[in-house]
């Protein structure tokens, strides 16, 4: 009691230093057992009613419709070059020529054979013709000699050497027809090895086999071209630009999503700004394999009348593969949120529960779970047929209040996914 009264005559003897003492017990009271202000807020976006698309992501390649390529089927010297890249060609144009000389040569030959084997035609069948004359004068004499001889006006020898003569001047004939056969044989092989020779003459112009655009010209005047094994290329023309085709290499996983006639769209590295049309025109049933991965080869038909897209061009695709509009939506993040599990209902079990959503209660800290019947699933949007109503606002993400609002990427312990979901709008 003594102590207590020299305590108080103290306080009451020191005013001013016993208020400081108070007030930093007081502070030091409440910086120890006053509740820890979160340094995290979640953002929270609408169900509302619009368009909800699926769609397949995809990259590829943009080619001509048509690209022809253009080669030699002789070997020789290119003597000169007509064409140059993005060269507008029509049907049979001639593109580059290559030195004839040796094939004009061979022509040349090939001729004079055929002049030659005529010439023995010609002779053969003058042998023919006296033959024919021989073999009447024979028979005239063997049937004389016949006559006579029944008469006995002439011997037996006589008579058998007139049969001979006979015999000998049909088989002079046979053997005239038979080099006239030989000699007509001997025009058509000649006339075969004429009509090569003039054909591979003609090979030694390269002409465009359709009209189109030169996109690639592999060849200049002074290049050798051997086409011993297989045809060199020297040309690829694309034979309408107009019209394009994107071949999209779609994962396994997605290709049992892609049908023939869906939309299409897409963008090219050139024109970040555009998105350009297509149509899914064939889906190819034979696998490719990069690193385990497994892909398809998807044919996509571009309308390019504008000419803006050129062969080559890297296509990033979007195949929309179902579709609805004027229909409650929610963001899709929030179907992939979770609050913190401090802030979570108590007993609720979240696990990988796909119809589950938040929504944000007078606690801003205390959201509620709301089951919620969903339809199309989309990559921004996911309709929701129950459990929701438009306007209702449904939580999309975390955000951190320190460090000018940066995205809390802290991890759920429970489902070891990332509470950063993106793509949402703060409440208004």
């Amino acid at each position: 009691m003594a102590r207590l009264q020299r305590v108080t005559g103290w306080i009451k003897s020191h005013p001013v230093w016993s208020a400081l003492i108070f007030a930093i017990i007081a502070l030091l009271a409440w910086l120890f057992l006053s509740p820890e202000t979160p340094e995290y807020e979640y953002v929270a976006g609408a169900a509302s009613r619009g368009e909800v698309v699926r769609k397949v992501t995809a990259s590829g390649k943009l080619r001509a419709l048509n690209t022809i390529k253009v080669g030699a089927e002789v070997s020789g010297q290119i003597t000169a070059v007509y064409v140059d890249f993005n060269t507008p060609v029509r049907a049979g144009q001639v593109l580059a020529e290559i030195d004839p000389t040796r094939f004009l040569a061979r022509v040349q030959q090939a001729q004079a054979q055929v002049n030659l084997v005529r010439a023995n035609l010609l002779q053969a069948e003058a042998a023919a013709a006296r033959a024919r004359v021989d073999l009447t004068t024979q028979q005239r004499d063997f049937e004389r000699n016949k006559v006579l001889a029944a008469r006995d006006f002439v011997s037996d020898a006589r008579l058998d050497n007139s049969a001979n003569l006979v015999a000998a001047a049909r088989a002079t004939l046979a053997s005239a027809n038979a080099q006239i056969t030989g000699a007509r044989a001997q025009i058509a092989q000649s006339q075969a090895e004429l009509a090569t020779a003039q054909l591979d003459l003609r090979r030694t112009r390269i002409i465009a086999p359709t009209s189109g655009v030169v996109i690639n010209k592999l060849v200049e005047p002074g290049t050798t071209v051997a086409a011993s094994f297989q045809t060199p290329n020297l040309f690829e023309i694309a034979s309408d630009t107009t019209r394009m085709q994107v071949e999209a290499s779609v994962d396994e996983a997605d290709i049992g999503q892609v049908r023939e006639g869906q939309d299409v769209r897409f963008t090219v590295d050139s024109y970040p700004e555009d998105r350009f049309a297509a149509v899914v025109r064939q889906v190819r049933k034979a696998a490719s394999e990069t690193q385990n991965v497994v892909s398809y080869l998807v044919i996509l038909e571009v309308d390019n009348r504008d000419g803006k897209l050129l062969p080559g061009m890297t296509a990033n695709v979007e195949i929309v593969t179902a579709k609805k509009t004027d229909v409650l939506r929610v963001p899709a993040a929030a179907l992939r949120f979770r609050p913190r599990a401090e802030d979570r209902p108590e007993g609720l079990k979240i696990g990988h529960n796909s119809t589950l959503v938040f929504v944000p209660t007078s606690d801003p800290f205390k959201p509620a779970a709301r089951t919620v019947k969903i339809g199309l699933s989309g990559e921004d949007f996911v309709e929701i047929t129950g459990g929701v109503t438009a306007g209702t606002k449904v939580l999309v993400r975390s955000r951190s209040t320190v460090e000018d609002g940066a995205l809390d990427d802290s991890v759920d312990p429970e489902t070891g996914e990332s509470e950063e979901d993106g793509g949402g709008h703060p409440a208004s």
